[in-house]
């Protein structure tokens, strides 16, 4: 692990923490895939909900990291109706389990879970989303804004 956002996996970080560690992890985006996000709310929970445990079927909520809920940007016309506001939900738990049996380090894993999801709504590949992952730094993030609850 690197710089001051290196963390023992025995000092998880709180909620706020998190997100904090969430919003620097964003900071570190390419403008031009930022720039794509906007009005996509990047929200921090615990775990996912029960609704969504269930309609995706996990055998634990440990077992999905991040999720994008929305219409795909391939699939929206504009003669859709708008509906809810599309979200990017990062699992703190879940991601701080994997982060504990991996090793690897808190803002990179936050980072890789967060272009994940952006890449799913963009429909980018895995190829694509590995090169945005090799472009940016972790080791000296921003602060930005994110919600969480």
């Amino acid at each position: 692990m690197n710089g001051s956002h290196a963390l023992s996996p025995s000092v998880a970080p709180s909620l706020d923490e998190f997100a904090i560690r969430a919003e620097a992890a964003y900071a570190t985006l390419p403008d031009e895939l930022v720039h794509c996000v906007e009005g996509v709310i990047i929200r921090v929970d615990d775990f996912p909900s029960a609704e969504i445990e269930d309609e995706l079927e996990l055998e634990s909520p440990f077992d999905l990291l991040g999720l994008y809920q929305g219409v795909a940007m391939g699939d929206k016309s504009l003669s859709d109706t708008p509906s809810d506001v599309d979200m990017i939900f990062l699992y703190r738990r879940p991601i701080l389990d994997y982060w504990c049996e991996s090793g690897e380090d808190l803002q990179t894993l936050i980072a890789h879970v967060l272009i994940h999801e952006i890449g799913h709504h963009f429909g980018l590949s895995d190829d694509d989303m590995e090169r945005i992952e090799n472009t940016i730094d972790t080791s000296n993030p921003e602060d930005a804004s994110i919600k969480h609850t």
